[in-house]
């Protein structure tokens, strides 16, 4: 009886912690599994050596990892500042800028903004983290709170928006390449010709079809149609 409750007690220990995982900004999950594999990993060898299923060596490997569960904190909490620290020294055309509730960067070379929230709403959450949705009720919760970290965010969201018309516009591109390699690759095929074929040898595919197939000889509308345009895209002139 004592073993299922604790059983059971662990689990809803391991299911709460998982749960406030999952409910961090997304750039700090990571070590939160990590932390969570880790005690994982030290309950599972106090237990085995309490049992009398492991030897003193699980002992000392318990031992170990409680040393390094201590430290952990400290490391991963160290990793953000050596990361911006190398990222200083790496980038020097940097601007750091604070307000109340923001702490952000500006790229002097092209303008970009990114930031952490470090007050209030979404606290520790990167701005890059957050759905326009998000940042524009953050930015309406801003321009009652803190006018200067209002500004900031505008600026931010301006910057995602332009990012996110630019982006759209390269996939609209790209999608018209594809459908016009696509229509090309039909209009050979039509024609029966390979790619490098010439206009002269396009005109002459086209007048040999078009004579077979043309309505006033019998032909149909839709094949004569589908040569026509078929000779109009080898051409450039749709």
């Amino acid at each position: 009886m004592i073993r299922a409750l604790l059983a059971i007690a662990a689990a809803a220990i391991a299911i709460y912690y998982l749960w406030r995982v999952r409910n961090m900004p997304p750039h700090k999950q990571r070590s939160g599994y990590i932390k969570f594999l880790l005690g994982l990993m030290i309950a599972l060898v106090v237990v085995l050596t309490l049992t009398g299923r492991m030897h003193w060596v699980g002992a000392a490997i318990t031992g170990a990892f409680v040393f390094l569960r201590q430290i952990l904190p400290w490391v991963i909490r160290a990793l953000p500042f050596l990361n911006k620290l190398r990222a200083q020294n790496a980038q020097s055309g940097q601007s750091s800028i604070q307000t109340n509730h923001l702490s952000a960067t500006l790229d002097h070379g092209s303008g970009y903004i990114d930031g952490e929230i470090i007050e209030g709403p979404h606290k520790g959450w990167l701005l890059s983290e957050l759905s326009i949705t998000q940042l524009e009720d953050l930015l309406a919760h801003y321009q009652t709170e803190d006018e200067e970290s209002a500004e900031l965010l505008e600026a931010y969201i301006d910057q995602r928006r332009q990012q996110a018309d630019q982006n759209s516009e390269q996939q609209r591109s790209a999608n018209r390449a594809a459908s016009d390699q696509s229509a090309r690759a039909e209009a050979l095929a039509i024609l029966g010709l390979d790619e490098g074929s010439t206009e002269d040898e396009v005109v002459a595919a086209h007048r040999s079809l078009i004579q077979k197939l043309h309505p006033d000889r019998g032909g149909n509308d839709f094949l004569a149609a589908k040569i026509n345009q078929a000779k109009d895209i080898l051409l450039n002139k749709n």
